[in-house]
């Protein structure tokens, strides 16, 4: 039996993961930064600057995904991903020049507009570059460690260079590396995807086709439900930590840093078991254990009053949550059409970012206004309850091919033929893919199901 080849010797996937570790790089030392920044010119004000500029990121998030998910053609994907990352190396840049507040939270819009047309598009080229699930599996977790890895080491480097450098360098180094990013990006082959999408479609209708395909798909649906218990948990972690250390425990700077690193260590150690879990339990299996992990742990975080023990909690949240968001990615991956990836990974983008847009004010006013046993008993509860949720919505039967009914149609759009278009031509139809008048002859047959022109609903048993 041969030995299987490292996702890391295809070219392709070893330049797009380098550009992204070394963006992730760059933008951790400029969150650092940011903060600095923010006390610099507000003062004692900086946490309300750093909590209006979370929401406009977030804001930022939810609307700018959809429109460019929505309107990119597969084609233009590698220009828009290298422009994108310019725009950001510009926009670090100008950040050593602000002086006002209005100008941080004009900067941090631009910035992370650009990042919410970077990141779902960046996310739905990788499934196009493995045709091998287990390799697709390795690269997610790849990207979550590379995420993770970010989270732990960023501080310790910041920590580090502000010993020799001022905080502004950060800013001119994460330019640097945006513009590395592009460069990487420019110089990869990006999978041919031909461009199927209907030319008579309106923009309105090209951005919504990703929320219609995950309104009516039942396992993202269900898979949403369990992203609102990521983002519960998170919220309370990314929040609460330090308010819990040193509030509540009377801990220093650097207990804070072990707390988060403890969070960061638990996602991690995840990421490198999800393969394998995958291959054992399957996607829905393991992101359930996940999503109850959290719910239970939370139940129990209220109950912790020593610091050693917050860290055990973190790194559990942190194990549960890996759990839940690298097999994400699969998911998405058997529920749409190639040509449709870019538009469902922007759906999933804008409504997992609505869930922790939800749950940071919510974490921060709860622990403030009734307590942290409060705060994480109604947290846990809600978790737990999203998670019954998901299980109605997503079925343990669950299978990618359905067999399916399909009455007899006549209707015109851009298609290649094979097992669903078998028709005569006249002559002037034109190479394929085209698109002429054409009828579908009443059939029932089986393959992997997703929502799109020719299946517009979800089959039901009976259908």
């Amino acid at each position: 039996m041969g030995t299987r080849r490292s996702i890391f010797q295809n070219t392709t996937f070893r330049k797009l993961f380098s550009a992204q570790l070394i963006a992730l790089a760059g933008t951790g030392l400029t969150t650092i930064a940011l903060a600095l920044l923010a006390f610099e010119i507000a003062g004692d004000r900086a946490g309300l600057v750093l909590g209006t500029a979370l929401a406009i990121k977030m804001i930022a998030f939810i609307f700018v995904a959809p429109v460019v998910g929505g309107l990119i053609k597969p084609q233009g994907r590698k220009q828009l991903l290298v422009a994108l990352d310019v725009a950001r190396a510009a926009c670090v840049l100008l950040l050593p020049f602000v002086t006002t507040e209005w100008q941080i939270y004009a900067l941090i819009f631009v910035l992370n507009a650009c990042s919410a047309g970077f990141t779902p598009t960046f996310q739905s080229v990788i499934p196009q570059i493995f045709s091998d699930e287990e390799d697709y599996t390795k690269a997610l977790s790849m990207a979550r460690l590379a995420y993770d890895l970010e989270n732990l080491l960023s501080p310790t480097i910041a920590a580090a260079l502000l010993l020799v450098v001022s905080f502004d360098v950060f800013f001119v180094a994460n330019s640097a590396a945006f513009i590395v990013s592009a460069g990487l990006v420019l110089s990869t082959t990006l999978p041919v995807v031909v461009d199927m999408q209907d030319k008579a479609l309106s923009a309105t209708k090209k951005i919504a086709q990703g929320f219609q395909i995950y309104r009516k798909t039942p396992r993202l649906m269900g898979m949403l439900a369990m992203f609102l218990v990521v983002a519960a948990a998170g919220a309370m972690v990314i929040v609460n930590t330090v308010v819990l250390v040193r509030g509540q425990f009377g801990g220093g700077e650097s207990m804070v840093a072990f707390a988060m690193s403890a969070f960061g260590l638990g996602s991690l150690v995840a990421a490198l078991m999800v393969p394998k879990l995958v291959g054992r339990l399957g996607d829905q299996a393991v992101m359930r254990r996940g999503g109850w992990l959290l719910g239970v742990v939370m139940l129990l975080a209220g109950y912790v009053g020593r610091f050693d023990l917050l860290l055990v909690v973190w790194f559990l949240l942190g194990i549960g949550y890996s759990l839940v968001q690298t097999p994400a990615g699969r998911v998405l991956r058997r529920s749409a059409s190639d040509e449709d990836l870019p538009k469902l990974f922007a759906a999933q983008f804008t409504l997992s970012h609505a869930c922790w847009l939800l749950s940071y004010p919510a974490a921060g006013w709860m622990a403030s206004a009734l307590g942290f046993q409060t705060a994480f008993l109604v947290f846990a509860l809600v978790s737990l309850v999203a998670m019954f949720v998901s299980q109605q919505l997503w079925q343990d039967d669950d299978p990618a091919e359905i067999e399916h009914q399909h009455d007899e149609l006549y209707h015109d759009h851009l298609h290649y033929h094979g097992s669903h278009h078998q028709h005569g031509h006249e002559g002037w139809e034109g190479p394929e893919p085209h698109r002429h008048p054409h009828k579908h002859e009443a059939v029932r047959h089986s393959h992997k199901y997703v929502i799109d022109g020719h299946h517009t609903e979800w089959p039901t048993k009976t259908n």
